[in-house]
């Protein structure tokens, strides 16, 4: 067998020349090096400002980086079906609030909260007094748990005309996702973020978020009603009084860049505003749904009301700010009616009905769960549509303009007006909801024979009660996948053999 051949070791290579130093008394190159120097430093300090992971004990604490906490959402949290529908138990509720006026405000929060099947918290700037009256005590496992945010102090914040609790508030955001990560709460595929002044329709919520994805980075909510407000913010951006509803993917990835986005922005006005301007830097669009309300507006919101969007209703805001919806009820007694109404059949809650009588050439235009409204003509759908201005915007402003929506003005001509009929009671008679609607107290029987010559509609009687069947749970998606179909709602009821009848010493109208 032949050896290997055996070789001498190559010599050692020369060692390398070092590079000349510059010499001690050139200025030049001194300053040369100094400015490398400090040009370096200045990367490195770039670098660790703007890198997330240098924040450490904020909303990024405790989670990996945005892929990971995306297939833990996409896993359900340990094993849940990612394709299963969309439940309340999917959805970690943030509700933006102040310790001191948390007392008065969780009226309008237990109107719609389930504990039993919601899950999230009220964020406060502190610890929450007692409420006082009978719902100080033994009610507290009907609300959401309280937690305290964390402090935002350390965050600039230069607006000469809002508060720095807008910071606050925009962080609820992350600390929601830090919770979620931090409990192991699994299966979260939304947060949704509202005020402690909003009522919500948790029933329509779903439907509406059902339509999504909600594996992708989605933004969901509605622009205000006041144009001057959308010009001056976005007319792009959810407003957060009406709420705000975030992916889980996109809820993570914004908790991770949230506290340095943020100090970017310092001159910004509030919470929903910074949420939109760091949603926009992730390049995530605004998803419009129409039944999202911030109600920037004052006073009767009746017009608002009687010509809502065909759309689900989901939330209305500002609720000290507008008269009590129901006339003879006080706010808190109309609130606690239009939840009941709300809640009873959700699907079709304000939805408009449009009918007609032939012979008397009346019109009747029934909002579910609010008013039957008859008016002594035929009004054509197109003006029906529009809402009639019996309210004024939030910054007191009045005209056509001012609101982002078609709107007409008051209706001043008496042989005009319609009668109303506002909703006294609502209840299911099995798979049937049944209303009772109160015809309003203002009556102008005498102007009307004398100046219009005519008895206003229906002068005999004092209530109608109306019965409808429940809409399919997709009927807001028919839009979509049925062009053209104008006949769809409108047919909802159908008042061409209604029928009178003597119940005690009143006339009532029943309608199916």
């Amino acid at each position: 067998m032949r050896k290997p051949h055996h070789t001498a070791p190559p010599p050692p290579p020369p060692p390398p020349h070092p590079l000349p130093l510059p010499p001690r008394n050139c200025p030049l190159a001194t300053a040369v090096l100094a400015l490398l120097s400090v040009l370096l430093a200045t990367a490195l300090w770039v670098l660790l400002v703007l890198s997330p992971a240098s924040h450490a004990g904020g909303p990024a604490a405790g989670l990996s980086d945005a892929a990971d906490a995306e297939a833990f959402a996409v896993a359900g949290g340990g094993g849940e079906d990612a394709e299963a529908p969309l439940s309340l138990g999917h959805i970690v509720f943030g509700i933006a609030g102040s310790a001191h006026l948390w007392p008065r405000r969780r009226e309008y929060v237990r109107m719609w909260w389930d504990p039993a099947a919601m899950r999230g918290h009220v964020w406060l700037d502190a610890g929450a007094p007692a409420a006082p009256g009978p719902s100080a005590s033994g009610e507290g496992s009907l609300l959401p748990p309280i937690r305290v945010s964390e402090d935002t102090s350390r965050f600039r914040y230069t607006n000469p005309t809002g508060h720095p609790s807008g910071l606050r508030i925009a962080r609820i955001a992350a600390e929601a996702v830090r919770l979620v990560g931090v409990g192991g709460g699994g299966g979260a595929r939304w947060v949704v973020l509202v005020d402690d002044d909003t009522v919500v329709s948790a029933d329509n919520l779903v439907a509406v978020l059902g339509k999504y994805d909600w594996r992708e980075m989605v933004y969901v909510g509605a622009p205000s009603e006041s144009h001057s407000a959308n010009t001056y913010f976005s007319h792009s951006m959810a407003f957060g009084g009406g709420g705000v509803a975030l992916s889980f993917p996109l809820a993570t990835a914004l908790a991770r860049t949230l506290d340095v986005c943020i100090e970017r922005y310092p001159k910004l006005y509030g919470s929903d505003d910074r949420l939109h301007a760091c949603i926009t830097e992730l390049g995530v669009p605004l998803s419009r749904e129409y039944g999202f309300h911030q109600w920037d507006i004052r006073g009767n919101a009746h017009g608002i009301l009687a010509a809502h969007p065909i759309a689900p209703f989901i939330s209305i805001h500002h609720l000290e700010l507008v008269d009590p919806i129901y006339p003879g009820l006080n706010s808190l007694e109309s609130l606690e009616l239009f939840t009941k109404a709300m809640k009873t059949e959700p699907m079709s809650f304000l939805q408009r009905s449009i009918c007609y009588d032939k012979r008397q050439k009346f019109t009747f235009a029934v909002s579910l769960g609010y008013v039957v409204q008859v008016y002594p003509y035929v009004l054509l759908p197109r003006e029906l549509e529009r809402s009639e201005r019996t309210y004024i915007a939030y910054n007191r402003m009045s005209q056509r303009t001012e609101f982002d929506f078609d709107t007409k003005d008051i209706q001043k001509s008496l042989c005009k007006k319609p009668i109303l009929f506002f909703l006294k009671d609502v209840w299911k008679d099995g798979n049937i909801t049944r209303g009772s609607y109160i015809r309003a107290s203002v009556r102008d029987d005498l102007k009307n024979k004398v100046f219009c010559f005519r008895s206003p509609p229906l002068p005999d009687i004092d209530e109608i009660q109306v019965s409808a069947s429940p809409l399919s749970k997709r009927w807001h998606l028919v839009c979509s996948s049925i062009p053209n179909n104008i006949s769809y709602l409108v047919s909802t009821f159908t008042f061409a053999n209604y029928r009178t009848t003597d119940i005690g010493t009143k006339k009532v109208m029943q309608c199916a």
